[in-house]
């Protein structure tokens, strides 16, 4: 067990010039383990000092990776084979940003969504109507948004963060899209197309596909071509088809990886293509 005063006098002795007294306060880290954290995180909040929330940070990153590492490794085991179970996983990734999340949190969050919801969309609507409802009510009602002012920043890049703030990626946004859908029993899915994540809305009657960084906009195959080659990219069929749960989870974590790169956090990086190594050994 450890106090507020240790955490705060190790943290202290960090500054200590002296390799021996370093090595010692690592070790000492190393022991606490977890049981630090919820101190450590404490100190974080409270701190107004950029610098020692950068160092507190990469502390706590380095006590709780190697549990997440091995946590992922084991949902990887059990598999990631439908939609509830990519929900799970993207949450858990998102313990990379944030160490302390409460998954059950959020999926308490994602649940109340669809329920809000559920009563505008299951009776004296079709299908096209049922798929503009829920579309609606994510990018209008709740106010879910690309975000423009911060592209590529981290938190567009974690389900939580992207829940709280409603801000995101177009591949997060899509995710919320498809977890409500999921409990909605709403044919939604993902479309790995190159640069830019699509949602396809797949019904008996039409496939509708969707841009979730533009409001949920209706476009057409003729739009998404145009914008591929702008971007000098062939567009090919491949480029449209419905994305596997285990590749949703891989763009992510390549996501992540390039927001990384950006900030010059070579350590992140490192420890998101170990995650990486761990989902392509079971591709």
């Amino acid at each position: 067990m450890t106090t507020k005063s240790e955490i705060e006098s190790l943290l202290l002795l960090m500054d200590d010039p002296d390799p021996f007294i370093q090595e010692s306060v690592h070790n000492r880290f190393k022991e606490l383990g977890e049981n630090a954290v919820p101190l450590l995180d404490e100190f974080r909040v409270e701190t107004t000092n950029k610098d020692d929330k950068k160092r507190v940070s990469q502390i706590i990153h380095q006590i709780t990776f190697p549990v997440l590492k091995a946590d992922f490794q084991e949902l990887l085991d059990r598999g990631v084979r439908n939609r509830k179970d990519l929900e799970f996983a993207v949450l858990t990734l998102s313990r990379f940003g944030n160490p302390t999340l409460r998954i059950e949190e959020y999926q308490k969050k994602l649940d109340h969504f669809a329920e809000m919801v559920e009563p505008t969309i299951r009776y004296r609507l079709d299908e096209r109507r049922k798929m503009k409802q829920l579309i609606k009510f994510v990018f209008e009602d709740l106010n879910f948004k690309g975000d423009t002012d911060d592209y590529h920043n981290p938190d567009n890049c974690f389900i939580d963060q992207v829940i709280r703030r409603r801000r995101g990626l177009p591949i997060t946004l899509s995710m919320v899209v498809m977890f409500l859908a999921r409990r909605l029993e709403m044919p939604f899915f993902g479309v790995n197309m190159p640069i830019h994540f699509m949602l396809n809305y797949v019904s008996d009657k039409e496939e509708v596909l969707i841009d979730p960084y533009d409001n949920g906009a209706i476009v057409s195959y003729d739009q998404c071509y145009f914008f591929l080659k702008k971007n000098n990219i062939e567009p090919k069929p491949d480029h449209f088809k419905i994305a596997s749960d285990i590749e949703v989870l891989i763009r992510c974590i390549r996501n992540l990886i390039h927001s990384y790169e950006r900030l010059e956090q070579p350590q992140r990086v490192a420890d998101l293509k170990e995650l990486l190594g761990l989902i392509e050994l079971y591709e």
